[in-house]
């Protein structure tokens, strides 16, 4: 049993002072607010719930900052996408396991808390199945079991490269499988699932591009009840081929075609018509956003105002990795929108923070995507953050999210996660391995 006072903790009702919070097995055991510190408890200024980073590619962490040199013409998502596909097929199950540890790491002395990692590193280098064939998910597991995040695991479906069932393409050759392959697949990481505490299972059929109307039908029931994930309308070259090959956009199709629900959670769907953001809310698929990868890729910005109004539901992640912070995420997402509709405050509600409604609306939606189980209550997940706010002491608690988001002074000391604390003075406790790990792997992997 653990206790931990905080002069200050964002509730599901609000902020509350002296709060204290007990922990018990990995639970909240109780949460009582207006009480004065007793002499064991580990003391606070302010506590928030972990956030979840509901999508994640986690071998892309390798090639941070190696794709922004600009090539010979106009650079895109599909440029760089030829880069990801020559980094990816030089990784080994080694590399793989040290290059997830080192990310997850990071998103726990971030303030994330759990990650969905959306899965399709799955095969050899040359394409062929190892002998265990969920090889490469023990990896992510093993990753996870050493940094201690939460995970939700997505192994991804991907048989095609476009539209119709075209065949894959050699870049692709790692993340292929045929439906009695991602059968077993699922399997395997089922028992990876089964071995980490607290760990949930879900599907990923990649996109629309990759898996075909059958195929989805086929791997739905592979969830079991679980969490959905699939990247769409990402690119507006994706919206394009689309039309050209249904007579519908992704997310139309999506919406007609498949029992999108609250199990959903639709990656980007950036291009949409306003009749698609009206469907995909009403549904109560979460929408999976990256803000930070979207403007790293080029991508677009997603229509927010139109969506929350119909009572739609956002999660962020940190997709390619590139970055991987939880106030820069909810910060690009505001500006873009900013941006767009040349306005401020976009994402708010009168005279509310800002920086509050971000949060608690990232951390609601990416909870349902991810089927966790976040928020300072009892019999919940004891994951949560300690901020360190002795820079900014001065402000009132109710603009301490706008401060940590939009102008800095706050900082993740430390981070709880299932009742142990795992991040302390803003360092993972395992940082010194898993960082020497990481520097060796990437040695290896620009040297090859």
């Amino acid at each position: 049993m653990m206790a931990i006072h905080a002069g200050a903790a964002l509730l599901a009702g609000g902020w509350a002072k002296d709060v204290r919070i007990v922990c018990d097995e990995g639970s909240i055991s109780s949460v009582e607010t207006g009480v004065s510190p007793q002499p064991q408890d580990e003391r606070h200024a302010v506590i928030v719930p972990a956030m979840p980073n509901l999508h994640s590619h986690a071998f892309q962490r390798a090639m941070a900052g190696l794709a922004e040199i600009r090539g010979p013409g106009d650079d895109s998502f599909w440029s760089w996408r030829t880069v990801m596909y020559k980094f990816a097929l030089s990784m080994t199950p080694d590399h793989v396991e040290a290059v997830a540890a080192q990310l997850y790491m990071e998103m726990l002395e971030a303030g994330f808390g759990r990650v969905g990692e959306f899965h399709y590193l799955h095969n050899d280098r040359d394409g062929s199945h190892y002998g265990n064939i969920a090889e490469m998910a023990e990896r992510i597991g093993a990753a996870a079991s050493q940094t201690g995040i939460g995970l939700t695991l997505l192994p991804v479906f991907y048989a095609h490269s476009g539209f119709g069932g075209q065949a894959p393409i050699d870049g692709q050759k790692r993340f292929i499988h045929s439906l009695d392959s991602y059968e077993k697949l699922m399997q395997g990481a089922q028992a990876v699932v089964d071995g980490l505490p607290g760990a949930t299972l879900g599907i990923a059929p990649h996109s629309l591009r990759a898996v075909t109307a059958e195929e989805l039908s086929a791997i739905e029931p592979l969830a079991k009840g679980g969490p959905i994930h699939i990247h769409v309308a990402e690119q507006t070259k994706e919206v394009e081929d689309s039309l050209a090959f249904s007579g519908a956009r992704p997310v139309e199709w999506l919406l007609e075609n498949a029992p999108v629900d609250g199990r959903w959670c639709l990656i980007h769907a950036t291009h949409m018509a306003e009749t698609e953001t009206r469907g995909m809310a009403k549904s109560g698929a979460v929408a999976g956003l990256c803000p930070i990868t979207e403007a790293n890729l080029g991508d677009g910005i997603f229509p927010a105002p139109a969506f929350l109004a119909e009572g739609g539901h956002y999660g962020v992640g940190s997709d390619s990795n590139i970055l991987i912070s939880v106030p820069e995420e909810l910060r690009t997402l505001e500006y873009s929108q900013r941006l767009s509709h040349r306005a401020r405050n976009v994402i708010a509600d009168a005279g509310r923070s800002t920086g509050e409604k971000l949060f608690r609306q990232a951390l609601e939606g990416g909870g349902r995507a991810l089927a966790s189980r976040n928020g300072l209550e009892k019999g919940k997940s004891a994951d949560f953050v300690a901020l360190d706010i002795s820079a900014v002491s001065y402000l009132p608690i109710s603009q301490i999210l706008d401060q940590w988001i939009f102008a800095g002074g706050v900082s993740v000391d430390s981070v709880w996660m299932r009742g142990k604390k795992r991040v302390q003075a803003g360092r993972h406790i395992h940082r010194r391995e898993i960082s020497d790990r990481f520097n060796k792997v990437m040695a290896e992997l620009l040297d090859s």
